[in-house]
C-alpha cells in the first residue's frame, strides 16, 4: 500500500512538472508558415497610425510594420493590421490576437514586466495641449484643473504622480480626447508631443506648450516567455540597419516627426 502511494505521488509530481514546463511557440516560425504578419497598430495617432481620406491606414508605424513584413516574409503587403488602443494593446498581444504591437508604445519598467521590447525606433516626449488664450503655461498649473489623458498611456501616470490635485478625464482615443478639449470639457490635454503636434498643425484653435516632461522611447512590443526571441532579434537587426543606412531618418522626415 505504501509503495503504491509513493508511486502515485511520483507520477503526480512528474505530471505536474510536465504541465508546468513552458513550451513556447516560435512566433517567427508561426508567422513564416502562415505567410502573414499580424500587427496591432493605432488608427487615431497621426502621423504614426491613422486612416486617410479613403480609410486606408497610413503612418510611420505602418511603414515600419511593412518593412518588418518584407524582411520576414519578402513582401511588405503580407501584413494584417489590427487597430488597438492604449488600454487593450498589451492584452491583445498576450492573447495572440496579434504577433507584435507597433502603436506609439514607449518602453517603461512597468510594461517590461509583461512584454518584451525591441530597440527604440523613435524618441518622443510628453507635452501639454491647451486652447489658444489659455493661462496655463506649465505642468504644475494643472493642479485643480481638468486634464484629459488617454487611458493606459504614460501621460496618465505622469499626471497622477506629478499633479495629484488635477481632475483626470480619460478617453480611449486621441480624437475623442481632443474633441472634448475643444468643446471645453477640460482645461488641457497631455500626450506625446509628436501626436499633439499634428493635432495643433491641423487646428489653430489649440497650441502646444514648449516644455517636454518626459523621454518616451517608442519600441515594438513582443510577447514574453521565449517564443518571440528569434522574432525580436530579427526586428532589432532590421531597426538597427534602418538606423545605420539612414532609412529610419528618411521615414521620420516623410512623416514630419524629425
Amino acid at each position: 500500500m505504501f509503495k503504491k502511494l509513493i508511486c502515485t505521488l511520483l507520477l503526480l509530481t512528474l505530471f505536474v512538472c510536465g504541465c508546468g514546463k513552458s513550451n513556447p511557440k516560435d512566433d517567427l516560425e508561426t508567422i513564416t508558415k502562415r505567410g502573414k504578419l499580424i500587427v496591432g497598430v493605432r488608427d487615431d495617432t497621426k502621423p504614426f497610425g491613422y486612416r486617410d481620406i479613403n480609410g486606408t491606414l497610413q503612418g510611420y508605424d505602418i511603414d515600419l510594420a511593412k518593412y518588418i513584413a518584407k524582411d520576414v516574409l519578402g513582401n511588405e503587403d503580407a501584413v494584417e493590421f489590427i487597430p488597438v488602443n492604449a488600454s487593450n494593446r498589451i492584452s491583445k498581444l498576450n492573447a495572440r490576437d496579434v504577433d507584435i504591437v507597433i502603436a506609439t508604445m514607449s518602453i517603461t519598467d512597468q510594461r517590461q514586466l509583461v512584454v518584451d521590447f525591441s530597440v527604440s525606433y523613435h524618441i518622443a516626449g510628453q507635452a501639454i495641449l491647451v486652447k489658444q488664450g489659455s493661462d496655463i503655461t506649465s505642468l504644475r498649473q494643472l493642479n485643480n484643473r481638468k486634464v484629459i489623458i488617454i487611458y493606459g498611456s504614460t501621460g496618465e501616470m505622469s499626471i497622477r504622480r506629478n499633479v495629484p490635485d488635477a481632475t483626470i478625464i480619460g478617453y480611449r482615443s486621441y480624437i475623442d480626447g481632443f474633441n472634448a478639449l475643444k468643446n471645453g470639457e477640460a482645461d488641457a490635454m497631455i500626450a506625446d508631443d509628436t501626436i499633439l503636434l499634428n493635432i495643433a498643425l491641423d487646428d489653430k484653435s489649440v497650441k502646444i506648450l514648449p516644455k517636454r516632461y518626459s523621454r518616451e522611447p517608442y519600441a515594438v512590443a513582443f510577447r514574453r516567455g521565449g517564443g518571440a526571441d528569434k522574432l525580436r532579434e530579427r526586428v532589432n537587426f532590421l531597426i538597427n540597419n534602418l538606423l545605420v543606412t539612414g532609412q529610419l531618418e528618411k521615414m521620420q522626415k516623410k512623416w514630419g516627426i524629425r
